[in-house]
């Protein structure tokens, strides 16, 4: 195969800070090359480099090696050149592009148009509207012949497994079904190239593994180049053809998805050993705790049904499930943010309990203030910096230089480097990858000096690395602050490293709680796939 693209020295800076250094390689057409590295290491900023979107690089060049027809706005790749154009018969000719080249703005365009992108956490969907509505809106787009636009739409959500979806308002869509009409949408664009941005950083194990097989098929079935960033070896494993290790903006090595993956989990140490904690008085008490919803399709729906448990000072309890076993709901009540229909939520207050289910500033409004929640569907303020988001913006008023230090303190404690937790400071959300995103909003918890903290899915974005940076952030705010954590999640190997005591979910009840070990072993022969998957 001929190449598609060629980097040469790219390098990136925002606010004097180098983000990408002198990154050069190839991608040939058809290849489904991986980007991998763990939070933070510039996966995201190159790939919108290439796809030609926000500010050009501060140096270095994109080069597409293309095939273009001067009769018309026609592109195709490489190999076509000298071929008859198929819209209106002209002859391709091979045309080198340098993308961030002022003069070639016409150019990059017409490129931009053959090439796709998927972000992470970001369906750009119309919500209001069906989702073979969506389909159609992006074959309008692209200017698709509007008497065969219906087949056209039902072909694609039959390529991405959606067709029993495809009459579903989008925003009622899971997580992973959203991604998939995203795939059917930037697939109505007959890319040649497919760029994915952490396409499955966000969802449950089985749903990425659905996505990561949708994205296999259309990179065959479509002779598509694919261009796919994570910090997740297993989708390296599952799609990629070669790959690449970024480390702090620069490319650490290049070569088997196999050889990548070895390299990069050599910095996986998790040697660091803490204490048991001794437990103290109880501080959450459930009793019969129940939340119905009442849903179109399918009637009552008992989101959560009779759960009752406790959890101690100082314990780090879990709550594990596969997806739509009550997880999320039930921390909404703990937290305060919907009411349960019947049953007790009681929190204790210094040394008085707080019904969670009563309203009032003397009731539940009194005891959310002391309660942390990092939801896994959280929110930066994108025009202010790390520093005010950890700060003023969340309506916490410091001195400058106290703001600063118990910034980067907090900061080290979410799981940022000691040199990286000074240098974001001045960044802002957009400069930030998601998994570094992802550990300001847990910064921003944290700062609140919260007695009870509520974490849900917090390794949803995270590398390897980042978690058991995490893991021992967690461990040490236990030790030294005396935090309580309540971690809702889907990742077996990280409830199973740091947590005290499990309670296992299924169809919105609590099916038994204990400790770690003993829980793990009821898991169902699905739920140990899942578990399994999500180890990796």
């Amino acid at each position: 195969m001929a190449p598609l693209l060629t980097v040469e020295n790219l390098c990136m800076e925002f606010n004097g800070n180098r983000v990408l250094n002198n990154v050069s390689f190839q991608m040939e057409e058809g290849e489904i090359l991986g980007i991998i590295g763990r939070s933070g290491a510039g996966k995201t900023v190159l790939m919108h480099l290439i796809r030609g979107v926000d500010q050009p690089p501060t140096s270095g060049v994109v080069r597409y090696h293309v095939a273009i027809c001067d009769g018309c706005s026609y592109l195709d790749v490489p190999s076509t050149a000298g071929s008859a154009c198929p819209k209106c018969g002209g002859v391709l000719t091979a045309t080198d592009v340098d993308l961030w080249s002022e003069e070639n703005e016409k150019l990059k365009r017409r490129i931009m148009r053959r090439t796709a992108i998927m972000f992470q956490r970001t369906f750009a969907l119309y919500g209001d509207d069906r989702v073979i509505e969506n389909v159609l809106h992006a074959l309008d787009d692209i200017g698709y012949p509007n008497q065969n636009a219906v087949n056209r739409a039902a072909d694609l959500l039959d390529e991405v497994r959606l067709s029993h979806r495809m009459m579903h308002i989008a925003r009622d869509l899971s997580g992973g079904e959203k991604q998939r009409v995203v795939l059917a949408r930037q697939l109505a664009k007959e890319p040649f190239l497919l760029c994915a941005d952490e396409p499955t950083g966000t969802l449950d194990p089985r749903t990425a593994t659905i996505v990561h097989e949708m994205l296999n098929a259309a990179a065959e079935s479509k002779r598509m180049g694919m261009l796919v960033t994570s910090h997740f070896s297993q989708v390296v494993e599952d799609i990629c053809d070669r790959a690449i290790l970024l480390d702090e903006g620069n490319i650490v090595k290049i070569g088997s998805p196999a050889e990548i993956i070895r390299t990069f989990m050599e910095k996986a140490d998790d040697t660091e050993t803490f204490e048991s904690a001794e437990l103290g008085e109880k501080v959450l008490i459930a009793r019969d705790v129940t939340k119905r919803f009442i849903s179109v399709d399918r009637g009552v729906v008992k989101a959560v049904n009779g759960v009752s448990f406790e959890v101690a000072e100082r314990e780090i309890f879990g709550i594990i499930g596969t997806s739509g076993a009550g997880k999320t709901t039930l921390s909404r009540i703990i937290a305060g943010i919907i009411e349960p229909t019947s049953g007790e939520m009681n929190i204790r207050i210094g040394e008085e309990w707080v019904d969670m289910t009563k309203p009032g500033i003397n009731n539940r409004g009194r005891a959310k203030g002391y309660i942390g929640l990092l939801h896994q569907e959280y929110d930066l303020y994108p025009h202010r910096t790390v520093l005010d988001n950890l700060t003023d913006a969340i309506g916490l008023e410091f001195p400058k230089e106290l703001a600063i230090r118990k910034a980067r303190i907090t900061l080290r404690m979410a799981g940022f480097a000691e040199d990286k937790s000074g240098a974001v400071l001045d960044r802002y959300p957009s400069q930030l990858s998601e998994g570094e995103k992802h550990r300001v909003a847990l910064a921003q918890v944290l700062i609140r000096e919260p007695r009870f903290i509520l974490l849900d899915e917090p390794t949803g974005t995270m590398d390897p690395i980042t978690k058991i940076d995490v893991k021992h952030s967690i461990m040490h705010a236990r030790e030294e602050m005396d935090e309580t954590f309540i971690v809702v999640s889907h990742d077996m190997e990280f409830v199973k490293d740091i947590c005290d005591r499990l309670a296992l979910m299924r169809g919105g009840k609590i099916i038994k709680i204990g400790p770690t070990e003993e829980v793990l072993s009821l898991l169902s022969a699905e739920e140990r796939q899942i578990m399994a998957k999500a180890a990796e």
